[in-house]
């Protein structure tokens, strides 16, 4: 992919190309590896900061809330917080992530489908909106001192996305069937709201407006059974991003624009009085702001058909293509700019044969010691990442204004070896 221009699309907005090298932030991918080591992921801050800007104008007055699992950092945390934004968490540990950023209650939405006692508590202290996942939560949410509440729901409807990302269908682990929605809602009349969440990883609109309708109904259906409104709907998050050219995307602004509409549109229709809006991007806010750095060990014929480029990294740091079958691009960042001259599989270093993290790209001829950039690894990856034949994780900087800041300093060996004893 020699072509910049062609391929903006997966980097990040500060990416650029001068002198056949990439640049992110305006500092050179070169001295990144050299000043922080590989492999690296490299966040935008100026990325970041846009996708956090393009929720808040399409959905004004709406709590946007980080869904923090695609990458826990109080770094990304407190950055998206100076843009207005919230966390939505679903353990204890998450919850401490967004804490020590500066959130406060009004911007924590708290999920999960088994809480542990410790973040019914937690969530109480902080004054956070509680998402019921089943009836017997209830009461241990409210002998833990938690307020304030809203009821996930689970409308049955099939999302086109991978299987183990759907969360809206019949016999979901996550939300209350419709009958024991109405039942928890009969029990807590003061609750604020409902909750749904199709799936992730959404390049179709389809499954989130037949979403929001059917919310609209269900909504209706509890105003006429139990005389009960929802002042609050959250819709969850969701919108899916493209990691290579032949994907599609959609925007921001088309996406939750259109969420916005159906919504107003839906409420209209049934005369509910339109509700405060929740939504919980995650990977449309981070993804596309990270670049994973790797240092090519060596270059492997393997078949007439498959040469093998080697990288530092690997499933590790990144399960997406041996969990979801992920695609992802790459370029030899110091030359970036250069005609590729045939295609290559990029495999990492794990003692698997499914540790492959892209089964074909054009590269140019890759060397040991090229810098391999893989855009489009902000969400899902470091979030993921293990410790697999004892590798420890990598580093992350967020990178701006020319200069690079460590956000996540990389483990050591000695770190793995502390836990043991």
């Amino acid at each position: 992919m020699p072509d910049m221009t062609a391929t903006n699309a997966l980097f990040p907005d500060d990416a650029r190309v001068d002198d056949g090298e990439l640049v992110l932030g305006g500092v050179q991918a070169s001295k990144l590896a050299r000043e922080f080591g590989t492999p690296l992921v490299v966040y935008d801050e100026e990325t970041l900061r846009n996708q956090a800007r393009a929720y808040s104008a399409a959905a004004p007055g709406a709590l946007v809330a980080y869904g923090t699992k695609a990458f826990p950092s109080v770094a990304v945390l407190r950055l998206l917080a100076e843009e207005g934004l919230g966390a939505d968490v679903s353990t204890a540990g998450e919850l401490e992530f967004a804490l020590r950023a500066g959130l406060t209650g009004e911007r924590l939405v708290v999920h999960g489908n088994n809480k542990e006692d410790a973040l019914l508590r937690g969530a109480a202290d902080a004054g956070a909106l509680v998402v019921l996942d089943s009836l017997e939560e209830l009461d241990r949410a409210r002998d833990a001192g938690a307020t304030r509440f809203l009821v996930r729901v689970t409308p049955g409807i099939e999302a086109d996305t991978h299987e183990a990302v759907k969360t809206a269908h019949h016999g979901s682990k996550f939300g209350l069937p419709p009958e024991d929605a109405v039942e928890l809602v009969r029990r807590l009349p003061e609750c604020e709201g409902l909750h749904l969440h199709v799936g992730s990883q959404l390049m179709h609109f389809g499954a989130s407006l037949m979403t929001v309708d059917w919310v609209a109904q269900f909504a209706a259906r509890l105003r006429a059974e139990l005389g009960w409104t929802p002042r609050v709907v959250d819709l969850g998050g969701g919108l899916g991003v493209r990691h290579v050219l032949e994907e599609p995307a959609f925007t921001v602004a088309e996406f939750v624009g259109g969420l916005v509409g159906e919504l107003r549109r839906a409420w209209q229709l049934q005369a509910l009085p339109e509700p405060e809006l929740v939504l919980e991007p995650g990977r449309s806010l981070v993804s596309r702001a990270g670049v994973t750095l790797y240092t090519i060990g060596g270059v492997k014929r393997a078949s007439a058909a498959t040469t093998y480029v080697t990288v530092d990294g690997g499933m590790s740091d990144n399960p997406r293509p041996a969990m979801y079958n992920a695609r992802y691009a790459a370029l030899i960042a110091t030359r970036a700019d250069a005609e590729p001259d045939g295609a290559y599989a990029v495999a990492g270093k794990h003692c698997e044969s499914g540790d492959v993290l892209i089964e074909r790209v054009e590269l140019p001829r890759p060397q040991r010691g090229d810098i391999l950039a893989v855009p489009v690894t902000g969400a899902y990856t470091l979030a993921m990442s293990s410790t697999y034949n004892a590798v420890p994780r990598p580093a992350a900087v967020l990178v701006g204004g020319g200069g690079a800041r460590l956000i996540r300093r990389r483990e050591t060996v000695a770190d793995l070896l502390a836990l043991e004893v």
